[in-house]
């Protein structure tokens, strides 16, 4: 695992670099079909757009309760950009039997079987990630299937106030396949990652497996307003028997308890907590340093399911974790000399909650210099509260505020902004922002650089940065600058990328031609001459300059380690070089 300290990470960013998990990334600006640049806002100077006010005062009357939530579109501008639908059937004279056979999706499929069809799904990822200490694959385990049980049962098999809506016999399969495939191998050791912590299949009853089974299932089922008990083998789903609304986000379904409902006692509840008009709630924000939170990941695999349409399947722990948990950033505690704020640096989680409920999780990096924004989930539920705008002034305000710890923490960075994607427009709602120049790493107000987007993807910015007491370049000195940035980039065009996977493939006998072609390509737009000398080598453990190693290296070895160099140095910067470590391991 690599390990980046702060200071780094923002020179990173200063270049056009991202991160995601431990991936640290960067675009080739001149190749790709989309370019992306860094966007960033200084904080004090940021001045609120009507819209963005109107969010504001949307998130206070929700949070006074003056906010009439039946008479609110729910079909915000955060649903529509990914593509997402929403559509509620609210009857408070209906019965969850009667609706439940009645209202259909927008796709007609009715909801209980894609309720179904999430819990099956949520039985086999439990059963995957709990059975691992038999020799065989998951695959030859029977797959789960969830059944509505039949309305003249359900009173039956009632308990207390709720009502038995589905079942799955899933034990029985498991118990007599594990059964058959363990009765000529031999048990492997127990290991406490195996379904019930013991390494003998002869113990696993159905009822200990529909036990163990319902234990972990019990944060995916509370997402989607259902309590889960195991009773004699069968994995059996209650809901309250009060009224109950089926309400279908996009692809996602959910049970929601109604307005009459009390569901703010349950602090691990991911329900859309709605109370009755004028009751005022709690909202909190919370900050955090990066770590895995099961309340978290639930809440982001709703958002990704129903917001974003990904399958159940693509929305793992472990794929949550490698993008939004895991970090290569050092963190640094706070100190006495008013350098670091309150929190240190490093990558956080800050959550916000409403009546202890988590409703959006937004994943930052805080750095010396900076906020800056990685990603951001929240609770489909509440789509109408426009929570990516609304976390995007709460974290601007952060920026602001704890300048007074931290003087140099002044910008707030959004990620990438892709002119051509609707989706990405609103980034540039935050003014006065700034975009990076992806030749010569200069901030270009956004002001300037649309004109230039709106005719052209890739633009240097930085050619047309020169202003004249705040008044533009003359239209046909922009006109000539653009006729030769198009003669730059054909001349560019040999600048070919070499995957450092590919290293050792690399004929070494390249060309004189090619090899001076790419390395004038290179130097051509880095715009600078290319120092090497001082680039930090990380080989076995030791640390050395290129000056000290240059000799260890053949001619035809030097020439192309050089060429990478150059590359290397291109896109990190040259004071970045060296200091940081290009490993040779």
């Amino acid at each position: 695992m690599i390990l980046l300290r702060v200071f780094f990470s923002v020179a990173l960013l200063d270049r056009g670099w991202r991160r995601s998990g431990c991936f640290l990334y960067k675009p080739d600006m001149e190749k790709t079909c989309c370019p992306s640049y860094t966007i960033r806002l200084k904080a004090s100077d940021f001045v609120p757009s009507k819209e963005q006010i109107r969010v504001s005062k949307r998130m206070q009357r929700f949070l006074d309760g003056t906010l009439d939530v039946k008479k609110t579109d729910k079909s915000t501008d955060e649903l529509n950009t990914s593509g997402g639908s929403c559509s509620t059937a609210n009857n408070e004279d209906t019965s969850f039997a009667a609706m439940e056979s009645s209202v259909v999706d927008c796709e007609g499929k009715n909801k209980a079987d894609q309720l179904m069809h999430f819990l099956s799904d949520e039985i086999d990822n439990t059963v995957q990630l709990r059975i691992k200490s038999w020799e065989f694959s998951c695959d030859q385990l029977p797959k789960a299937s969830v059944k509505k049980v039949a309305p003249a049962k359900r009173k039956l098999q009632a308990e207390n106030s709720e009502e038995l809506i589905f079942s799955c016999n899933i034990a029985f399969q498991i118990a007599a396949t594990v059964k058959r495939l363990m009765k000529d191998a031999k048990p492997t050791k127990s290991s406490e990652h195996d379904v019930g912590g013991k390494g003998d299949s002869d113990d696993l009853s159905p009822k200990m497996i529909a036990e163990i089974l319902a234990g972990h299932l019990k944060q995916p089922t509370e997402s989607c307003g259902l309590s889960v008990r195991a009773c004699n083998g069968h994995i059996n789903f209650y809901s309250a028997t009060q009224q109950m609304d089926l309400v279908e986000v996009g692809r996602g379904t959910i049970l929601e308890s109604s307005p009459t409902a009390n569901c703010a006692n349950d602090k691990h509840s991911k329900k859309s907590c709605r109370g009755p008009q004028g009751q005022h709630r709690r909202f909190e924000i919370r900050l955090k340093r990066s770590s895995f939170d099961y309340e978290e990941y639930s809440l982001y695999r709703k958002y990704q399911l129903i917001v974003h349409n990904d399958t159940p399947d693509h929305v793992t722990e472990s794929s949550y974790k490698r993008f939004l948990v895991d970090t290569p950033l050092v963190h640094i505690e706070p100190n006495d000399d008013n350098a670091v704020p309150p929190c240190g640096f490093g990558s956080f989680h800050q959550q916000y909650l409403v009546d202890g409920k988590l409703i959006a999780v937004g994943v930052i990096d805080i750095l010396p210099k900076c906020l800056s924004s990685k990603y951001l989930f929240w609770d489909p539920d509440l789509a109408f509260l426009s929570l990516g705008k609304y976390s995007a002034l709460e974290e601007i305000r952060w920026v602001s505020e704890n300048q007074v710890h931290c003087p140099s923490l002044q910008y707030y960075y959004l990620g990438y902004y892709i002119h051509s994607c609707i989706k990405m427009r609103y980034k540039a709602a935050y003014r006065p922002s700034e975009l990076l120049c992806p030749l010569r790493y200069q901030w270009v107000r956004y002001d300037i650089a649309k004109p230039l987007l709106d005719r052209r993807k890739y633009v240097v910015l930085s050619d047309y940065a020169t202003l004249q007491n705040g008044v533009f370049l003359p239209q046909d000195v922009l006109v000539n600058m653009e006729e030769q940035q198009n003669d730059f980039a054909q001349d560019a065009s040999n600048d070919v990328s070499i995957n450092e996977d590919e290293m050792a493939e690399v004929d070494s006998d390249l060309s004189d031609d090619e090899s001076d072609s790419e390395a004038g390509a290179a130097t051509s737009l880095a715009l600078e001459d290319v120092d090497l000398s001082n680039v930090l080598f990380g080989v076995r453990g030791a640390r050395l300059r290129y000056k000290d190693l240059r000799h260890a290296f053949d001619p035809s070895q030097r020439k192309f380690m050089e060429k990478q160099l150059q590359r290397y140095v291109r896109v990190v910067g040259t004071e970045l070089s060296k200091q940081m470590v290009y490993s040779l391991g």
